[in-house]
């Protein structure tokens, strides 16, 4: 198990995906809802599409908006990534962590070494939406997960 990965409580310890169905289930769903909180105090959660690269979740967000002020304010956040409409069917991660911006604000578009991977899963992933990016109108956050958490509810039907 990763440092940052939390055991699985006892009752639901079989309903946890392992790391390798974590990576896969992370890599198949486009939405996530990142929890913000600003300097008041006041939560903020949107949703917003992401990539994965194994060991941080990968935002690129509009930087003229109240999720990046929340985050320039307190870099904690919350985020859930989930999916099924029955209740058997119910799968889903959990980060919670720090936030980072990476590289310029708002970002010129220019692939760093540090961008090179997001930039890459994102161009993979959401491959209508390559161009936005660029704009000059963005910015790159990290996500450094300090817990993870995940459930599949499929896994009781077994």
């Amino acid at each position: 198990m990763a440092p940052h990965e939390r055991p699985a409580l006892r009752h639901g310890a079989h309903l946890a995906m392992t790391p390798a169905e974590r990576d896969a289930f992370l890599a198949g769903q486009r939405t996530c809802r990142l929890a913000t909180v600003d300097g008041a105090g006041q939560p903020h959660v949107t949703p917003l599409w992401f990539a994965w690269d194994g060991a941080a979740l990968w935002l690129c967000s509009l930087a003229r908006s109240r999720r990046l002020a929340d985050l320039v304010a307190n870099r904690r956040v919350a985020v859930v990534v989930d999916a099924g409409e029955e209740y058997a069917e119910l799968r889903g991660v959990e980060l919670r962590g720090s936030a980072t911006l990476v590289g310029g604000v708002p970002w010129s578009g220019e692939v760093t070494p540090e961008l090179a991977e997001p930039d890459r899963l994102f161009t993979e992933k959401y491959p209508e939406q390559s161009h936005v990016r660029r704009r000059g109108r963005h910015a790159w956050v990290r996500v450094d997960a300090e817990h993870l958490s995940s459930w599949d509810f499929r896994k009781g039907r077994r």
